[in-house]
């Protein structure tokens, strides 16, 4: 099958998924075709025969304040669509995506051509972008005439139908991990760098939005300092790092703190983690701490959005309020206070993540675009 995967080309969430799950089709023959304004960032570690990347070119002139990304998108999906012949086009995160595709479909259609777009949703989109009321009407639209709409986890499903008329069904896909990639390995050289007199590490990841709540990283952290000898790694980074780091300069913690920036090779950095920090305001999903799992690291992260779903309570790691950071230090302390216990959740983290193996994932996917496919050329 010919797929063209449109996503943002970033750190985040949508484009992470979009791009693990273009280069596992291509593993299993399909052709993949993504279509982007730049080279998605886990897609430039290796070559594939059946992966091919196409940019979205944006020309610029006087007359535009804001260049028109989507009407551009929606002509690259055109050219794309013709003259690679693709089956359907698969869109993550509704904006502006899920329109730049019905209109790409709409153009197509006047010259013979019927090509059904599947639009993934994947939090934000939905739940802070999508809401507002400049976007809402298109939103709702565009999800309404996608051929079929996917959620990554149940608790998106919900805030998408609690807020937006949607007349079509939501299957729920989940985010998944490739156990194959994320597995703990031994990086003990490395660890003995970062942590030479054997502290504990604790490690956050993220696009660093207010969403993510970094600062509340922060102070978890000088609350476990407090009681253990310890360092944390800050991955990534956003319009929050710059005030995150001048935080850490406050609370005098810089010296057991590095930021690390973005990282290709997390699966190394999670190798030397001992617990995971996320407390989110809100997490359509949580995929940084699946793959965290996936590395046998256990998780204490905010109850926002989707998180319980993935994170089990007293299990794979521990659940809090959002904002409550002292209750997040104490299971900190409850997990790596006790080799024992720790091992017990590290254990648990990996089982668990397993069940989100992308090879359990794909076949969902690949069920849904033979359904689409074959109803639209019904």
């Amino acid at each position: 099958m010919n797929i063209g995967i449109v996503c943002y080309p970033t750190f985040g969430g949508s484009g992470v998924l979009a791009t693990e799950l273009g280069k596992a089709l291509a593993d299993k023959g399909h052709v993949i075709h993504f279509i982007t304004y730049q080279q998605p960032v886990r897609l430039s570690d290796s070559f594939h025969p059946n992966i091919f990347y196409h940019e979205v070119s944006v020309p610029t002139y006087p007359l535009f304040d804001f260049p028109p990304y989507e009407s551009a998108l929606s002509s690259t999906m055109v050219d794309v669509t013709i003259n690679q012949n693709l089956d359907l086009l698969h869109v993550h995160y509704a904006i502006p995506h899920a329109s730049a595709a019905y209109m790409a479909r709409q153009i197509l259609r006047t010259k013979g051509i019927e090509i059904p777009f599947i639009t993934t949703l994947h939090g934000t989109d939905i739940t802070l972008v999508g809401r507002d009321k400049t976007y809402e009407p298109v939103v709702t639209f565009s999800m309404n005439e996608s051929n079929a709409i996917t959620a990554v986890s149940q608790n998106l499903k919900a805030e998408t139908l609690a807020y937006f008329n949607v007349t079509q069904d939501i299957e729920v896909i989940t985010n998944f991990v490739d156990i194959k990639r994320f597995q703990l390995s031994n990086k003990d050289h490395f660890k003995k760098m970062l942590a030479p007199n054997g502290e504990k590490i604790l490690t956050h990841v993220s696009n660093f939005r207010k969403v993510k709540r970094v600062d509340d990283v922060i102070h978890i952290f000088k609350n476990v300092r407090k009681l253990t000898p310890c360092k944390l790694l800050m991955i990534g980074d956003g319009p929050e790092r710059q005030h995150a780091e001048q935080l850490c300069r406050d609370l005098g913690t810089c010296d057991d703190i590095r930021f690390l920036g973005k990282q290709e090779k997390l699966e190394e950095i999670l190798s030397i983690t001992d617990v995971f920090l996320l407390p989110s305001e809100y997490e359509s999903f949580g995929l940084a701490a699946l793959e965290a799992m996936a590395c046998q690291v256990p998780v204490v992260s905010s109850n926002g959005g989707g998180l319980a779903e993935i994170n089990e309570h007293g299990i794979t790691g521990y659940l809090a309020n959002v904002g409550d950071v002292d209750a997040m230090a104490k299971y900190v302390m409850d997990i790596i206070s006790d080799e024992e216990t720790l091992y017990k959740f590290k254990a648990n983290a990996l089982a668990h993540a397993k069940k989100y193996d992308i090879d359990n994932i794909i076949p969902l996917y690949e069920k849904l675009y033979e359904k689409v496919v074959k109803k639209s050329n019904e």
